[in-house]
């Protein structure tokens, strides 16, 4: 699948570059017959400042005195035809349809030298800027307002953020999966040096920050690089998309040129600015399957898409390997998470349609008998390439909670979604999240269970944090259990899993958590998919001695809903059971999950 690619010659400099004298400018317009830069600088003068014509169809210009924080357009001169456009560079503008503004390249990022966990470390939560702690009014959350809830996430335990696009789009209101400017940050969360104030507090607050970037397709709407240089065939889009069969996307048909060398160094360019100028720790890539491949079927590939993320993935691996790189492409593909140099598309990580879906169908149907533990059993132990922690999994994202479907406890009881039925059961999903092997995520506010579905105008109501404070408490245990916070739980770092025990007929699974095995480090976890409690359910063991319970999800800290099943330590009995020549008799609650280890 890697096709013979040239890319396009080094060139230093596209966008504008401020310096002590003045401002640099360079942009990319082949078919142009002349190029002007235009702004604050010379009063918006059609005719002072002339571009150079180039190589490969780059214009160029320096303009004493220009300086940063004036505004500026590209005047590009095409045969009889004139057109005024943003720099596709532009690293801020005034908004999606106004003008670029020269960016200060500078900032004090003070003493910041911030170090990501390891992927086995990570616990990952996916917000929205606009309405993840969104002021009161209509007004939009920003990436300051997003800062104010970083003490709380610290408190909850996770130790990743990951923001849905941010790059300008168009509007003010939008989940951000149609970028108009990937270069620049939007102007309505807080721009440039909002979005790098908050990357900063995120790392004191020992924080990581994931940025999702949508390089599947552009726009669609407020688009200059649409025709930027008034070339297009088959009325198409120009130098920056395919002009064929390969331009259609299901939101438009702009499809980037992989092909073209100025188009992926444009692409590679923007991966890089969000790692080196904004010190992102990794990238999430929107749909990857539209890269490579023209439509879902992937019957119809597109070999330099993935030559594309070869490129960008091989060069974030040699340079930052501590970040990482998440696709979603959602086809249960080794190939996404193989290394560039076996053939592979060189992601770290990639979304598990094998998790989440089994998982919400476990929890989401109705009616015990129809629950299949063995999809739960194959979720549980899905992995790619072997390696569990090239999966993200989850029970809730954006794409899951919208677009048609609703937030987990909705689904459950669309009636009650704070009722005992959505608490007991959204936890259960929520318990094999942070259990199963792999890197989990939640989404904002699913620890307060959240109801209804995602909405970019509908700002997220704090209140029921504090009325759902039990449910909060049980997201932050179980995250402290998977990181081995206490020293007891080892195992749920680890890659290892053993399914022994899969009741279909009671929907009763446990399995075994390890990194290397022994005394806090096996971790045990029993999880009952149904409306019925246990007094005594028996279970295999794989040690004697005693089994301290660390977790149960049926506790009434958690909510005073539940009955506290009186779930007690297990001590091993010389009794046979999931082929193992130790077991011990349990109590188990409805919906419910039990954590067990030994002390090390």
């Amino acid at each position: 699948m890697t096709p013979e690619v040239v890319e396009a010659p080094a060139r230093e400099g596209m966008g504008c570059i401020p310096h002590e004298a003045g401002v640099a400018f360079r942009v990319w317009a082949p078919h142009a017959t002349a190029v002007h830069v235009v702004g604050d600088f010379n009063d918006w003068d059609e005719t002072a400042h002339p571009m150079q014509a180039e190589e490969h169809g780059a214009w160029y210009a320096d303009v004493p005195g220009a300086a940063i924080g004036q505004e500026y357009r590209f005047l590009l001169t095409c045969g009889d035809k004139q057109v005024s456009r943003i720099d596709p560079y532009a690293r801020e503008v005034t908004n999606s349809v106004g003008n670029g503004v020269v960016h200060d390249p500078h900032f004090d990022w003070g003493d910041d030298n911030f170090v990501m966990p390891s992927f086995n470390e990570l616990v990952i939560y996916e917000m929205h800027v606009g309405t993840f702690n969104r002021p009161s009014g209509d007004e939009i959350g920003t990436f300051e307002d997003v800062e104010k809830k970083f003490d709380y996430l610290r408190r909850l335990g996770v130790n990743a953020i990951q923001l849905m696009p941010s790059a300008e789009f168009a509007g003010d209101v939008s989940w951000g999966y149609n970028p108009a400017h990937i270069f620049a940050v939007e102007s309505a969360y807080g721009g440039p040096v909002g979005l790098k104030q908050m990357v900063r507090s995120a790392h004191r607050h020992g924080l990581a920050v994931i940025m999702d970037v949508v390089y599947n397709h552009l726009g669609p709407s407020d688009l200059d690089l649409w025709q930027f240089d008034l070339w297009g065939e088959n009325g198409k889009g120009g130098i920056y998309f395919y002009n064929d069969w390969r331009s259609k996307t299901p939101w438009g048909d702009t499809r980037p040129d992989y092909g073209r060398g100025e188009v992926r160094t444009y692409l590679h360019d923007n991966a890089m600015m969000w790692l080196c100028e904004y010190r992102m720790d990794g990238l999430r890539y929107d749909m990857t399957l539209y890269i490579h491949s023209v439509d879902a079927s992937g019957a119809e590939k597109i070999a330099e898409g993935w030559s594309l993320t070869q490129w960008i993935n091989r060069e974030v691996r040699e340079r930052f390997p501590r970040k990482i790189a998440i696709a979603e492409d959602l086809q249960n593909n080794d190939w996404i998470t193989k290394e560039p140099g076996h053939g592979g598309a060189g992601f770290n990580s990639q979304w598990d349609a094998g998790f989440v879906h089994p998982i919400r169908a476990a929890v989401c149907q109705p009616e015990d008998g129809h629950r299949s533990m063995e999809s739960v059993r194959e979720a549980l132990t899905h992995r790619y390439n072997l390696d569990a922690f090239q999966r993200v999994i989850y029970s809730e994202s954006h794409d899951e909670v919208a677009n048609g479907k609703a937030r987990v406890p909705s689904e459950i009881d669309p009636d009650d979604p704070r009722g005992w039925f959505a608490q007991k059961r959204s936890t259960l999903a929520a318990a094999m999240v942070f259990t199963a092997p792999g890197i989990p995520m939640i989404f904002q506010g699913q620890e307060f269970l959240r109801g209804q579905w995602f909405d970019d105008t509908r700002g997220i109501d704090w209140q029921q944090e504090e009325d759902c404070r039990g449910i909060v408490r049980m997201y932050r245990d179980l995250i402290r259990l998977r990181l081995n916070r206490g020293g007891v739980s080892r195992g749920l770092c680890g890659q290892r899993i053993e399914c022994r025990h899969v009741n279909e007929a009671d929907k009763v699974i446990a399995f075994r958590r390890w990194m290397e095995g022994g005394p806090g480090d096996d971790v045990l976890v029993i999880a009952n998919f149904a409306n019925r409690g246990w007094e005594d359910y028996r279970i295999g063991l794989p040690r004697c001695g005693p089994w301290r319970l660390r977790f149960n999800s049926d506790a009434t800290v958690y909510s005073e809903d539940f009955d506290d099943c009186g779930t007690t330590d297990l001590t091993a009995e010389e009794i046979p059971c999931d082929g193992l020549a130790l077991s011990a008799s349990l109590k188990l609650a409805p919906y419910s999950v039990a954590i067990f280890s030994q002390d090390p």
